[in-house]
């Protein structure tokens, strides 16, 4: 015969899991990649819009799902179409805004200059 268990013992694993979904979701937002401003409408940005604080597009790869800068031509998504300059609006179908926290961006660095800067620490110049 099977034990039964009470319904307390459904509810801890049940708020449990209530409680790390609210957490994982707090900080996600829609915002610009490029100074953070959150994007609070429904739906997607069209074309032509652009982040009211500093005037960049929002419907750009930057701010897409599929964008991954691993990956050839750096979209998952193998449907869409290249798109050269990942940080202007383009016409791509297949866009969904992504929620994420936001990051100011990093300095980009090519890795000869990162390695120049290595070798003259090591050399002590």
């Amino acid at each position: 015969m099977a034990k039964q268990l009470s319904s307390r013992h459904w509810q801890i694993p049940l708020a449990k899991a209530r409680l790390a979904a609210n957490i994982g979701t707090m900080a996600m937002t829609r915002h610009c990649w490029k100074c953070g401003t959150e994007y609070k409408l429904s739906g997607s940005p069209g074309r032509s819009e652009s982040c009211y604080e500093c005037g960049s597009d929002l419907k750009v790869c930057l701010n897409c799902v599929s964008y991954d800068p691993r990956v050839a031509e750096q979209c998952r998504d193998r449907r869409a179409d290249p798109v050269a300059e990942k940080h202007l609006a383009n016409f791509c179908e297949y866009f969904e805004f992504i929620r994420r926290e936001f990051a100011p961006p990093t300095e980009d660095r090519s890795r000869e200059a990162k390695a120049r800067d290595t070798l003259k620490k090591l050399l002590g110049d």
